[in-house]
């Protein structure tokens, strides 16, 4: 549809506000501080990641060399950082005195931790300090705000702790917080002593935002730059959203306007945000979508889940469109299906990140985006259809329970991996695979994506007949010495929490002994997928974690 509001150059145009709508912010009272420490006994709590535990050591031996009348009791969370811990706080309420949650050192764990000690203040009445390292400062304030305790003491020191000596973790702790200046531990006394700020009702508030359903009206050129100051857009040039752009958008939904699609936000603790119909057409138009792909934005935008989370590990999204719409919108499932060249492919994929941006209120580095690498998965996520037609095994969407006429698409997320290789050799093909899943990470799980001529060879090397043959043998494939397997940083974050917490079957595996092998993911999350041209037979294993399959028919 031509829009005739800008067909004029120099035109005053206006355009609609893509923003999402924020959470209400209820406002909760501290817990009253202590006189003094002396004669008091203190709850250290490991967040368990990475090496929280070897900063907080030396916090307690500050006290025990400066403070020695203190009783300091390290204690860890019963699973990882990212549950609450109820029994635990009970404990810390009936025994102690106060609290030091830390660290938070990575993107989700120092939102979390910033969430328990807001718990411990609110819920149970125990004062509470945060310690976090430095690269946090914007996006903790964020969370307590959130919370409704922006008065919330945090404490800062510097990046990294991960791997630092004893020696140098002291110096953290005898040192200046770099967000202040001032001394780490008279922060954290003070923290636990000192009255606490009052704070305004707009302190206390969540992020304004435009309320107005319009932006002021503006030029093309001044338009587009005010979406890029607003970090609303990719930092590419985008469609502006003009009603007439919007109602054609709209038009590709029997769905009312001002119907609420969803919640989203970037990281847990942040506070989840809504949007309606609209808001997601505005940012559907802003990405160059057509009206005929609506329906399968929408059913991205309802799932929740974002496509730029705020994670350190620079994750990204997967959408794997299977069905009838795949051709009907003439999404691109052959050659070249997971790059550029595809109307549908793209617009569509960046319109679920933009929409993901705009409607969970930003994502803005060293706020409410912390990728520490950054991936260029993220501009557009990887979204494509799959090659149903050329497939030996039934579709993706089959597989998880849907009928083939219906359409559907399918989240993944991670993508922090992937591996690569070039059909299946006959002699060796079995440890070729195997050393690929071994490249793959651990916390998430393998997607095979693979060129029909690849699943072909899956058949006549392998003898799978079955897609949930192939899985199966990919499990069983998939192993490593327990040892080694425990050793792993990311397995150290957040499965051996779990395991420790009695999760199966992760205890069970935790007993192995060091040279046995186990597997290295869940089952019921590895997942395959024929796309592609057959130009050769090339395929990849991604890590990547399931997360929903959503129907995209309800969103017509």
């Amino acid at each position: 549809m031509l829009d005739k509001s800008v067909a004029t150059e120099g035109a005053t145009l206006t355009v609609l506000d893509p923003s999402g709508t924020p959470p209400k912010v209820t406002g909760k009272t501290p817990a009253p501080r202590l006189d003094a420490l002396d004669g008091k006994t203190i709850y250290l709590v490991d967040s368990r990641f990475d090496d929280s535990v070897e900063l907080l050591k030396q916090i307690a031996a500050w006290f025990a060399e400066h403070m020695p009348s203190v009783t300091t009791k390290i204690v860890q969370m019963a699973s990882t950082y990212a549950k609450d811990d109820p029994e635990l706080w009970e404990r810390i309420k009936a025994d102690g005195d106060a609290a030091i949650v830390g660290v938070g050192h990575c993107s989700t764990c120092a939102p979390a931790v910033s969430t328990h000690a807001v718990t411990l203040e609110t819920k149970y009445g125990i004062p509470a300090v945060a310690v976090h390292t430095e690269k946090f400062v914007k996006v903790v304030k964020s969370v307590v705000r959130m919370a409704g305790l922006p008065q919330a003491r945090l404490v800062f020191v510097p990046q990294p702790v991960m791997g630092k000596s004893e020696a140098e973790l002291r110096a953290y702790v005898t040192g200046n917080d770099p967000a202040t200046g001032e001394p780490v531990m008279r922060e954290i006394i003070e923290g636990l002593t000192a009255p606490l700020p009052e704070v305004t009702a707009k302190e206390r508030g969540a992020p304004a935002v435009s309320r107005n359903r319009l932006l002021s009206p503006g030029t093309e050129d001044s338009l587009q730059q005010m979406f890029l100051e607003n970090n609303w857009t990719d930092k590419l040039p985008i469609v502006l959203p003009t009603e007439a752009r919007v109602a054609d958008m709209l038009s590709g939904t029997s769905r009312k306007p001002d119907e609420v699609v969803g919640q989203m936000q970037p990281t847990k603790n942040r506070g989840l945000w809504s949007y309606t119909v609209e808001k997601v057409a505005v940012n559907a138009v802003m990405a160059g979508a057509k009206p005929e792909y609506f329906p399968v934005i929408l059913a991205l935008a309802s799932s929740g889940v974002t496509a730029r989370g705020s994670t350190s590990s620079s994750a990204a999204t997967m959408s794997v469109v299977n069905g009838p719409i795949r051709h009907e919108i003439g999404m691109n499932c052959g050659l070249g299906a997971l790059g550029p060249y595809n109307h549908a492919n793209a617009t569509i994929g960046r319109a679920y990140s933009l929409l993901s941006q705009n409607l969970q209120g930003g994502s803005v580095p060293g706020e409410t985006f912390m990728g520490s690498l950054g991936s260029n998965y993220t501009y557009n996520g990887l979204t494509f259809a799959e090659n149903e037609e050329r497939s030996p095994w039934e579709p993706l969407h089959v597989q998880k329970g849907y009928q083939a006429d219906q359409s559907t698409v399918t989240i993944f997320q991670g993508c922090r991996t992937t591996t690569f290789s070039l059909g299946l050799r006959k002699k060796y093909w079995r440890e070729h695979v195997k050393d690929m899943l071994l490249g793959t990470d651990a916390i998430t799980a393998p997607i095979l994506v693979l060129d029909p001529i690849t699943a072909r060879q899956f058949i006549d090397r392998g003898g799978f007949e079955k897609k949930a043959d192939l899985i199966d043998w990919i499990y069983e494939t998939a192993k490593m010495p327990a040892a080694r397997f425990w050793d792993l940083q990311l397995v150290q974050n957040y499965v051996y929490p779990r395991a420790t917490f009695g999760e199966e079957p992760l205890a069970t595996r935790l007993e192995a002994a060091d040279d046995e092998e186990i597997h290295m993911f869940r089952h019921e999350e590895i997942n395959v997928i024929v796309v592609g041209g057959e130009a050769n037979g090339y395929w990849q294993i991604y890590g990547a974690r399931p997360q929903m399959t959503v129907l995209i028919d309800e969103w017509r």
